[in-house]
């Protein structure tokens, strides 16, 4: 009898293949559908700060919700504020949109120092030392009442950069770099 999970592995490996001899229409799925204002919600887990953030209108991004949201996804262990890749945000808006929800992201970790990353891979095997996170272009979150598996394999249906599920910890990791599944 076939096993489940190892048809979902191939599966996605296939989404990902596909993506890497394609990747223009890949990266054409994660822009926003439409020209309407694009809405982040999110919720860091480390300071208990909620965010409602309009990002994007008029058609163009607004700095001050820009701002807003650099801050809530700093490094919480620094209080280091960095910018974040509008790309990661839009990812964050397609995939709600694709979930047919607006998903109250609760963020595990955001943008991370240098010296918080170091900190971190001293203490774990699973933190890259060339992390994107160090460049605001990667998030660890989990979506509010979400199961962390349908977040994943939604995410890597889009096969618009890395996504690495994490259940353990109960979350799904998220960048824009080059596309992967762990």
């Amino acid at each position: 009898m076939p096993d489940p999970r190892r048809r979902r592995l191939c599966k996605l490996g296939l989404f990902a293949a596909a993506a890497c001899l394609f990747p223009a229409t890949a990266r054409a799925v994660t822009r926003p559908v439409d020209a309407a204002d694009r809405r982040l919600v999110f919720f860091n887990t480390h300071t208990g700060e909620t965010l409602e953030a309009v990002y994007f209108r008029a058609g163009g991004y607004d700095p001050a919700a820009l701002r807003a949201i650099h801050h809530i996804l700093r490094d919480h262990r620094s209080g280091c504020v960095h910018p974040i890749d509008p790309a990661l945000l839009d990812l964050l808006h397609v995939l709600g949109q694709r979930l047919g929800r607006d998903p109250r992201y609760e963020v595990i970790s955001g943008y991370r120092s240098p010296e918080t990353n170091a900190l971190l891979r001293a203490r774990s095997r699973g933190v890259a030392s060339g992390s994107l996170h160090t460049a605001g272009k990667a998030i660890d979150v989990r979506i509010t009442g979400l199961p962390c598996r349908t977040l994943r394999n939604e995410a890597a249906a889009l096969a618009a950069g890395g996504v690495g599920y994490y259940p353990a910890s109960d979350f799904v990791h998220l960048d824009v770099g080059r596309v992967r599944c762990w």
